[in-house]
């Protein structure tokens, strides 16, 4: 990416696992600092168009109420229930409450910089721990309220709502779902069958790549690189996400033959944008059981692709090492979801999944997952959703 970090897409806050915590490295870069945020006169017009029109949204399972539509994603009707975030897009909360500026605690900084070394990414707890803000350099800045229940989005004058939903809808849904209790994974999620199959790795990977090849056989995809978790009676379920896959321009080259088929997200970001829904790759909109994980492993030569069982420890670690957000939880949440993640391991089958050295050989990937799904032998019809 050319400009200040689009900030981290891929993942957010983790601890080092095979590769480093942060891979804001892929951020956008420009030399200046945060720019002046969302003008009053702006904020007002925002006000004014949010009081004549609403938009309702469900993401990662989460009932999303928003003033102002969000492009690319499908709405929903209204429930009539309250929603479980109210979005303020173009609105800070500086504009609607009485907080101070002044009483912030730097919670975390992100190791990546932009040439002048200045920081791509810092999160505050603000006014006595109510709100935590996180601040990219090129821009969008985000508010979450303790609670979890709000959440407020402004851009500078430089960027747009375009530049600040690559955040929204990537590492800080990410954020707020860890903060409310959901187990996240670092992975993309497709649909086989009646079942979800996560594709799990580090950033890098090839966990949309992968995704992407499933998406042109025909398969549904639920989720590109977080992927959300249910626990139910019936066991875990995945739950959709929004419709579309973030490939980087080599990806789209092996998948289509040159990295301009598809469009950029925005016109300053390499990574490229696989709507799906419509005509296109179909989306998963259901939540759907968890069939099986697949952790990606190194690119290996002949016999590779190939699947390999690993044990319930060494399974345990490797999403462990591979849940998303990690370093943002509390003690209280890390060992709440070091209890799921073991009983994850002990009702769903893991697997470690090699791809062979030549990342063209996808299609051979998704057959070896496949044939490998289907030795489970998994019910046809899965248990009733509760």
């Amino acid at each position: 990416m050319d400009r200040v970090s689009r900030g981290l897409r891929d993942t957010v806050g983790e601890e080092p696992a095979h590769q480093p915590a942060f891979h804001e490295s892929n951020a956008r870069k420009k030399s200046h600092s945060l720019p002046q945020q969302t003008g009053k006169i702006q904020q007002a017009q925002l006000t004014k168009l949010s009081a004549a029109r609403e938009f309702n949204y469900s993401v990662f399972g989460l009932f999303l109420h928003s003033n102002l539509a969000l492009p690319g994603i499908t709405p929903i009707c209204s429930t009539g229930v309250s929603p479980d975030i109210e979005l303020r897009l173009g609105i800070s909360p500086h504009s609607e409450l009485e907080l101070s500026t002044d009483e912030e605690e730097l919670r975390d900084v992100s190791p990546c910089t932009n040439e002048s070394g200045e920081p791509v990414r810092r999160m505050w707890r603000a006014a006595e721990g109510a709100f935590l803000r996180i601040a990219y350099l090129d821009g969008p800045q985000f508010w979450l309220d303790h609670k979890c229940e709000n959440l407020w989005v402004t851009w500078s004058e430089t960027s747009s709502l375009e530049d600040a939903l690559t955040y929204l809808l990537g590492p800080v849904l990410g954020i707020l779902l860890r903060l409310r209790g959901v187990t996240c994974l670092h992975a993309s999620a497709v649909a086989l069958g009646d079942y979800g199959v996560a594709l799990v790795g580090w950033a890098g990977a090839g966990k949309s790549t992968t995704a992407a090849a499933f998406a042109r056989q025909g398969v549904g995809i639920l989720s590109d690189d977080i992927v959300a978790l249910a626990e139910k009676k019936v066991g875990f379920h995945v739950l959709p996400a929004y419709p579309h896959l973030c490939l980087w321009p080599n990806s789209v080259k092996v998948l289509y033959g040159s990295p301009e088929a598809l469009p950029r997200f925005v016109p300053d970001w390499e990574k490229r944008r696989l709507a799906l829904g419509g005509s296109g790759p179909r989306f998963e909109d259901r939540p759907l059981p968890l069939g099986a994980i697949y952790v990606l492993g190194e690119r290996r030569p002949e016999p590779a692709p190939y699947v390999e069982k690993i044990g319930a420890q060494d399974a345990l670690v490797s999403l462990v090492a591979n849940t998303y957000a990690n370093k943002i939880l509390d003690r209280e949440l890390r060992a709440s979801e070091f209890d799921l993640l073991g009983r994850l391991v002990s009702t769903v089958p893991v697997r470690r999944v090699y791809p062979h050295s030549d990342a063209s050989r996808l299609e051979e990937l998704c057959k070896v997952i496949q044939e490998d799904l289907a030795l489970l032998e998994l019910p046809a019809t899965p248990a009733p959703r509760g």
